[in-house]
């Protein structure tokens, strides 16, 4: 495979790459360098996870990279995630490496670390500590956005200033060339090339891909007004990111298709409008790369069914009014369930890892 073809299917749907330049020396360099994306486990996956990031690593592996899915125990048991019983986060990366491998990442094209396992290495340690000397404390109680906490919190565990560091050190220890990482994780990554640059280490290269919204209308008042950037734009698009913590906003990857389209029929979906309209991000983030498709199945009486073959023509027909909502909404559920029917399909053969995680998530 050329050079331009591996640099655009690294950048195709991605927000950001720190840098380009960087990117495109790796790969004139290497064939096969290191890449890497972690995840907390901290209960079940949506499609925010599972998919954006699972298309990004299928580009990343036909790009020619040695990928490894990082399972961060450890840090989400400093995050608090599922009552920081690291029973039951292990039981969550247990069901996560399911997920990935039922939606074609499988374990023979890609490695599956835990943080545990580089965190009985002293030299893990010494790279967390060198990382921490290295950087001031505003620095990185600034970084605490990416553990989904907002700015400015004042009462915080002493625990959760190691997170950062812990995220920059992963990235060295591994001797990875690429991080990878939802947009909200930017701090962590800029972090870790500061500390390189200081440290004499190789800078990692960086790349980010879009949140996706939940599928409620963003809420207004209180929680609306949670800073957790710098950025007002990207502030209000963390804070509105699909969240497992509120079921409805969000579809899951096991989720059986009348609950896909519940979901879906219930999403906000204003007309005529791009910004902010969570099915259309369904539309542009997930359904196109995973089908290069959309069917729409529109009764006749109002024009038949619609077929578009790239977003861009199907966000022009929707702003001009020429889909109705409801008409995108059934269409994108449809994809949907088309779409995680594998995962759907791996769990009825293996029920255990799910069935697990619902007891987690009903007893706590």
């Amino acid at each position: 495979m050329d050079l331009e073809k591996r640099v655009d299917l690294v950048l195709r749907n991605t927000e950001e790459i720190v840098t380009r330049e960087e990117l495109e020396r790796l790969l004139e360099s290497t064939s096969r360098p290191k890449a890497y994306w972690g995840f907390e486990c901290s209960g079940f996956m949506h499609v925010g996870i599972g998919l954006i990031p699972g298309s990004k690593i299928k580009d990343m592996l036909e790009a020619g990279f040695d990928f490894t899915i990082f399972l961060a125990d450890w840090h989400s048991w400093i995050n608090n995630k599922l009552g920081g019983i690291m029973e039951n986060i292990r039981a969550s990366g247990e069901y996560f490496k399911h997920c990935f491998e039922a939606l074609g990442i499988s374990s023979d094209k890609t490695r599956i670390v835990w943080a545990a396992d580089i965190a009985g290495d002293i030299e893990y340690w010494e790279k967390v500590i060198r990382i921490a000397k290295a950087s001031s404390l505003l620095r990185v109680r600034r970084a605490l956005t990416i553990m989904g906490r907002e700015m400015g919190l004042r009462d915080i565990e002493t625990a959760w200033v190691f997170y950062p560091c812990m995220q920059a050190a992963d990235i060295f220890h591994l001797n990875l060339d690429v991080a990878c990482g939802g947009i909200d994780q930017r701090k962590a990554h800029m972090l870790a090339r500061d500390a390189a640059e200081k440290l004499g280490w190789n800078k990692p290269i960086c790349v980010h891909t879009p949140l996706l919204l939940g599928l409620l209308k963003p809420e207004r008042g209180e929680t609306a007004a949670k800073s957790f950037d710098e950025d007002a734009a990207l502030s209000r698009r963390i804070s509105s990111k699909m969240s497992k913590s509120k079921p409805e906003s969000c579809i899951f990857v096991h989720d059986p298709p009348e609950a896909i389209r519940r979901k879906m029929r219930n999403a906000y979906c204003p007309p005529r409008q791009e910004e902010g309209n969570p099915v259309l991000e369904h539309a542009r983030y997930i359904v196109f790369p995973h089908k290069g498709i959309l069917e729409i199945p529109r009764p006749s009486k109002y024009g038949g069914p619609l077929t578009f073959e790239s977003y861009e023509d199907l966000r022009a027909a929707y702003l001009k009014g020429a889909v109705h909502p409801l008409d995108l909404k059934n269409g994108v559920a449809e994809a949907l369930v088309q779409i995680l029917k594998p995962v759907r399909e791996h769990f009825k053969r293996h029920p255990q890892p799910l069935e697990k995680m619902k007891n987690i998530e009903t007893t706590r």
